[in-house]
């Protein structure tokens, strides 16, 4: 395994806190926000290895917060680059990446209600991001 640089290790950061980010706002609510906050949050910190330090180390991504097709064409690129950055420094890391980021999602979708249909697309969109489908 390869040490990840800061800028590798934002970009997974950016990713799996983008895809949270998405998901909750498909279904948008205040009291939701907190519910899936705590879930998402969760799951994030029970990762491990190189994805744990990724997610737990260095600044907060900054998301644009007036348009989620912004965020969305930010998120799910990173998404794909984690992916591609796990597979070149520390392939045994990629499975753990796509897992917690989307046991994450669904947890958060999850934390309210249940997973509605506008979550449920979101969901699928970074699945395929992930290339979970590989």
């Amino acid at each position: 395994m390869e040490r990840l640089t800061d800028d590798e290790r934002f970009t997974l950061k950016t990713g799996a806190f983008g895809a949270v980010y998405l998901v909750s706002n498909a279904d948008p609510g205040i009291f939701a926000l907190v519910r899936e906050s705590f879930a998402a949050s969760g799951v994030l910190s029970g990762a491990s290895g190189v994805v744990k330090e990724a997610l737990t180390t260095g600044p907060l991504p900054k998301l644009p917060r007036d348009n989620v097709l912004e965020v969305e064409s930010m998120v799910l690129p990173a998404l794909g680059e984690a992916v591609e950055i796990l597979r070149r420094k520390s392939p045994a890391d990629v499975r753990e990446y796509r897992s917690v980021v989307l046991a994450a999602a669904d947890e958060v979708a999850r934390a309210h209600k249940g997973v509605s249909p506008a979550e449920d697309a979101v969901i699928a969109r970074i699945r395929d991001a992930l290339g979970a489908g590989d």
